[in-house]
């Protein structure tokens, strides 16, 4: 064993929690699994039993990525039911260190080595080396994160919750929505519709604009097949739950598209745009052939500022995030 090897590494959304295993410096991650978090009571029985399932030894480290903001020790989860002490579960399982990040942050760090055939290019040009990073993706919740080239030729990663942001409309119907929302919560965030609840909210909404009793049933799933079985987002077939579910996801993509826009002007993200998450990779055509390149760049008078910045649709099969979470412990 190496000193602060074997290292365990961890990305935890709310749906599912995904670990890995790095046996020395330098060595390939390994051991790659998917636990669905509603198996386990607690964060700490899930990764004893990841663990035991791949018969792996005692780690000596452990970066654990989570669909959270860290502030102190406790840590509650914002979309799962999970909560727990840092310094109690490194005590519990005897690691010399324990890191936990924001989930996206962890995504944040895997980027600059983020093979191309990794991703797609959606729009723009090529990226300023150096430049800021941007980086979103929509799941069970909304992460948002960055990478700014520090002085000393270091990426450093920006931990914030953009996800929450306030909701911008862009015309007519995306603000009647917003006010149908409104309605139902008090403050309508950006992840109130960039999320797999977003789309059901979505749709929804675009039910009672209509005067159409939505399905209860309807899941974010069933939008999103609707979309993909259609070819296209602008496709307008007669029944109406599938014409409301292709318009759900036709605003979820002009929304993701408003707020990547954002947050590239915000960031000055020249070094280019990640879309992450576990809905807008899934999509493949519908989502690239969208109008999220549209609402991304329709900034007025900054039009030419966005034109030439790349945005880029991570389709890694694994997480990139347990790289990242790898090269966090690194630092």
């Amino acid at each position: 064993m190496t000193p602060n090897f074997p290292r365990l590494l961890g990305d935890v959304g709310g749906t599912n929690a995904r670990f890995a295993w790095q046996d020395s410096p330098g060595a390939s991650i390994s051991h790659a699994a998917i636990l669905p978090g509603q198996d386990f009571p607690t964060l700490l029985d899930a990764i004893r039993h990841y663990l035991a399932q791949q018969q792996l030894p005692q780690p000596a480290e452990c970066c654990i990525g989570i669909a959270n903001p860290i502030h102190g020790d406790i840590v509650r989860m914002t979309n799962h039911t999970w909560a727990f002490s840092i310094s109690e579960m490194q005590q519990h399982l005897g690691l010399q260190r324990l890191l936990v990040i924001n989930d996206f942050t962890a995504l944040a760090l895997s980027l600059p080595s983020l093979p191309e055939a990794d991703r797609i290019q959606i729009g723009g040009t090529l990226p300023k080396p150096g430049g800021a990073i941007a980086l979103l993706g929509a799941g069970t919740g909304l992460g948002v994160s960055g990478l700014v080239h520090s002085l000393d030729g270091h990426w450093t990663p920006l931990q914030g919750e953009g996800g929450h942001v306030t909701l911008a409309a862009c015309d007519e119907r995306e603000s009647a929505v917003i006010a149908q929302l409104k309605t139902r919560f008090d403050h309508v965030s950006a992840e109130r519709v960039l999320s797999g609840s977003g789309l059901v909210n979505l749709y929804t909404s675009l039910c009672q604009l209509d005067g159409v009793t939505p399905q209860p049933e309807r899941s974010a799933a069933d939008i999103s097949a609707c979309a993909v079985a259609a070819g296209s987002v602008l496709a307008r077939p007669d029944e109406p739950h599938e014409r409301l579910s292709i318009e759900a996801m036709d605003l979820f993509c002009r929304f993701l598209g408003t707020t990547a826009g954002n947050l590239a002007l915000t960031l000055g993200a020249v070094g280019g745009v990640y879309i992450g998450g576990g809905i807008a990779p899934r999509l493949g055509d519908v989502f690239t052939t969208s109008r999220f390149r549209e609402r991304f760049r329709g900034k007025g008078r900054f039009i030419s500022y966005l034109d030439p910045i790349p945005v880029y649709l991570i389709t890694a099969k694994s997480s990139p995030a347990l790289l990242g979470a790898a090269q966090a412990l690194e630092g």
